[in-house]
């Protein structure tokens, strides 16, 4: 346990250290109160364990990589990145192209024995478990518990006698059914099943797509809360037991109501050192993602009746710590002085020819060809994106722009099932401004381009063997709920318009993304890159 608080220790140390303070999100309203979503960002399905006076949220990440994100919090309230779970998913000849909605569903994080454990499925392989001393350092290698397809978010709970047992939905696309939950032990230590699976509720038709069960254990009883009724109009249920399997009764504990928080759905029950009880969930923002917001858990009936008598609150009494934590907020911004910083990830396994930090502060991305049947950048493992984190902001990239061939390209992209792109294509030894633009990339369909100016470059190589012309450029997008407005300076004042508003939609199980993106249509001798000097997010 000493080892551990060590971590612990440091990891906070490293968290006062790297105080950031979002321009557009705050839910610390700085009075004692908070404002919901405390996350205003993708953070789906989201599972928080407690550690002491600690926190640590994971949520799903799908085909995204860094995989597992690591959030740390004191107050549930102020949330900060730390780290990520997985570096990288396999098997490797699948994950290393994107594959876009599958990979890490559902985690559910807990603390035994000293360490954290993430367990995940995934629909197409099976139930994979991870685990660490130190939730801000590097995880195990994942060890596959339950191999084979449907599986999908599974929770573990450890029972006072030490033995383990695992709940977990069912992918109906996979498998052929779903709404029904099913719970088996496990071995002590969590690796593998011991035993065959039980269902021990079905939904039917009161209570369809039950699915998100997290298992918990208190005052003699066996607790499942899972969501049901779909994600964009479900609710929330929890039931009890006095065996893990069954039978449960249940009851709903959380439902939209009269509030506009449509379909508060799955997540975590924390018990605080304090003694208050909370729920953290997520509600669904189309185009931004599922979101994440806190409410109060009311005991009194028995029940954990959630919020407002079942209905969300919007705005609320922040819970109760030992200290006055300081405000924090996931980083968006980066100067890429100290490498890539904890918000960005790719769309498939990261491979070094897609892009490393530079000595002098800038973050290279290099080109890489399109595959021969290019239709859309849906097929590019190479983007550097992050999640929005507020309904409206401005992201504003300094960038140099270096192209050693025809037909090489680079600039910034709102990503998602829709895409469009500000991007600098050379021809010849100009550059011209484009945007390109997808209406239904993950059904098919072929990439636009629209040119709007030709710019000069700013500089050359005029090297024999690798000549080379290099763009200084300004790059913006505005986002206004859920329109993005992109622009363009050459002397990081004068801002022009580029091309008509697009609207942003999500991904695939994922809210859109934006970032930076390096391509070329192919590859005949030399890459070009992108160098990033920053990019700031403000109002």
């Amino acid at each position: 346990m000493r080892l551990f608080s060590l971590f612990i220790t440091f990891v906070i140390t490293q968290v006062v250290i790297a105080q950031y303070r979002s321009q557009v999100w705050c839910p610390d309203n700085g009075d004692g109160t908070y404002k919901n979503p405390v996350l205003y960002a993708d953070y789906s399905d989201p599972d928080v364990c407690v550690v002491g006076e600690d926190y640590y949220l994971t949520a799903s990440s799908f085909n995204c990589i860094p995989g597992l994100p690591i959030l740390h919090s004191r107050d549930l309230v102020n949330w900060e990145i730390i780290g990520y779970a997985l570096q990288e998913q396999k098997p490797k000849e699948l994950f290393d192209r994107p594959q876009h909605g599958k990979g890490v569903w559902a985690p559910a994080i807990r603390y035994h024995n000293d360490s954290l454990f993430i367990y995940w499925g995934d629909p197409d392989l099976g139930i994979f478990m991870v685990k660490a001393k130190d939730p801000a350092g590097e995880w195990s290698n994942p060890v596959c518990v339950i191999s084979g397809k449907g599986m999908i978010d599974p929770c573990p709970l450890w029972d006072d006698d030490g033995h383990c047992y695992l709940v977990n939905g069912w992918a109906n696309s996979r498998c052929g059914f779903n709404s029904v939950l099913s719970v088996r032990e496990l071995s002590a230590d969590g690796t593998h099943a011991i035993s065959q699976p039980r269902i021990v509720f079905d939904g039917g038709q009161e209570n369809h797509t039950s699915e998100g069960p997290k298992f918990y254990k208190r005052d003699g009883y066996y607790w499942i809360m899972n969501p049901a009724g779909g994600v964009e109009m479900g609710w929330q249920l929890a039931m009890r037991s006095k065996s893990p399997y069954g039978p449960y009764e249940w009851k709903r504990v959380m439902w939209q109501g009269k509030t506009d928080i449509n379909g508060p759905h799955q997540g975590a029950w924390v018990h605080t050192a304090q003694g208050e009880d909370w729920f953290l969930h997520f509600n669904d923002k189309g185009a931004y993602g599922r979101v994440v917001y806190l409410q109060p858990i009311d005991w009194s009936s028995g029940w954990p009746m959630m919020g407002n008598h079942g209905e969300p609150y919007t705005k609320y009494c922040k819970p109760l710590t030992v200290n006055h934590e300081p405000i924090t907020n996931p980083r968006e911004s980066d100067e890429f002085n100290d490498g890539l910083g904890l918000q960005w990830q790719w769309h498939a396994n990261y491979h070094q020819f897609y892009g490393q930090p530079t000595a002098d502060g800038y973050y290279r991305l290099y080109t890489i060809e399109h595959p021969k049947d290019f239709k859309s950048l849906w097929e590019v493992p190479n983007m550097l994106l992050q999640k929005p984190t507020a309904p409206r902001f401005t992201a504003t990239a300094k960038v140099r722009f270096a192209s050693k061939e025809e037909g090489q390209y680079g600039g910034i992209v709102m990503m998602g099932r829709d895409y469009s792109a500000l991007v600098i294509l050379r021809q010849g030894d100009a550059f011209l401004l484009q945007r390109h633009t997808t209406m239904g990339a993950d059904e098919g369909e072929t990439e636009t381009q629209q040119t709007l100016t030709t710019l000069q470059p700013t500089d050359c190589d005029t090297i024999p063997y690798s000549p080379a012309i290099y763009l200084d450029l300004y790059l913006r997008m505005a986002v206004k709920d859920g329109m993005c407005t992109y622009s363009y300076s050459l002397d990081g004042k004068r801002f022009k318009p580029a091309g008509e508003p697009f609207k942003m939609r999500e991904g695939k199980w994922i809210g859109a993304k934006f970032g930076f993106l390096a391509e070329c249509k192919s590859l005949k001798s030399s890459r070009g890159w992108l160098d990033i000097d920053w990019i700031r997010i403000t109002k």
